[in-house]
C-alpha cells in the first residue's frame, strides 16, 4: 500500500473513521497512519530531547552565544606529546578573563603551532564560540565548557541499553532510547540545575 503523507494524521479524526468503519481495508489504513504517527512523534520526541540537552551549550538563544565544548580539537594531538600539549592547552579556557584566555592561546600556539597546525587552526576558526562562556556570569563556567551534562546523559542511554543481549528490530531500540531521554528531561523539568535558573 503507497504511504500516505503525514497531514492531519490527529487521535480523533483516526477515532471518527473508527466508527463508522470496521472493513479490513479500513484496518490496513488505520494501522498505517498510526505507524507513521508513532515514527513522526518519536523523530519529533528524539529532537526535541536532543535540542533540549544540547540547550546546556547555550546561554541565550542567539547565535553569537553558541558554545563549543573544549576538547573536540584534541584529535589532532599525537600520543607521545598528550599530556604537556593538552595541560599547556588548558591555560586557555582556565583564564580568569578572555583577555588572558588570547594571550595564552597565543603561547601555546607559539609552541605547538608548527608540530599540530591542524589542532591550532581548529582552536582558532572557533575561538568565538569557545571562548563565548567568559561573556557568561563565572559559576556557569564551568558547566558551559565541558561536555559532562551531555555525556551523563549518554552515558545512561548505554547503562539501559547494554543490559539487553538483543533487541527485535530497530523500534524496539528507538523505544528504550526516547524512554530513558524523556525521563531525563522530565527530571531536569521539575529540578532544573540551579545555575540555569532564571536568576540569570
Amino acid at each position: 500500500m503507497k504511504e500516505k503523507p503525514l497531514t492531519n494524521l490527529r487521535l480523533p479524526d483516526l477515532w471518527k473513521e473508527f466508527n463508522s468503519n470496521f472493513n479490513e481495508s479500513f484496518w490496513e489504513e488505520f494501522e498505517q497512519k498510526m505507524k507513521l504517527m508513532k515514527k513522526k512523534f518519536i523523530e519529533l520526541a528524539l529532537q526535541e530531547e536532543i535540542t533540549a540537552l544540547t540547550g546546556a551549550q547555550k546561554y541565550e538563544r542567539t547565535p553569537e552565544r553558541v558554545y563549543r565544548r573544549n576538547g573536540y580539537w584534541k584529535r589532532y594531538i599525537i600520543l607521545k606529546d598528550e599530556k604537556e600539549c593538552l595541560f599547556e592547552a588548558k591555560k586557555i579556557y582556565s583564564a580568569e578573563n578572555l583577555r588572558e584566555a588570547k594571550r595564552n592561546f597565543q603561547l601555546w600556539e607559539s609552541k605547538w603551532g608548527r608540530l599540530y597546525p591542524k589542532a591550532v587552526e581548529c582552536i582558532r576558526k572557533n575561538w568565538e564560540q569557545l571562548t563565548a562562556f567568559y561573556k557568561t556570569p563565572k559559576s556557569l563556567w564551568k558547566k558551559l565548557r565541558t561536555t559532562n551534562i551531555i555525556e551523563r546523559a549518554f552515558r545512561e542511554v548505554r547503562r539501559r541499553t547494554r543490559t539487553m543481549s538483543c533487541f527485535n528490530n530497530v523500534e524496539s531500540i528507538e523505544r528504550i532510547i526516547f524512554a530513558v531521554i524523556s525521563h531525563l528531561n522530565e527530571k531536569w523539568r521539575n529540578t532544573p540545575i540551579y545555575e540555569f535558573t532564571q536568576n540569570y
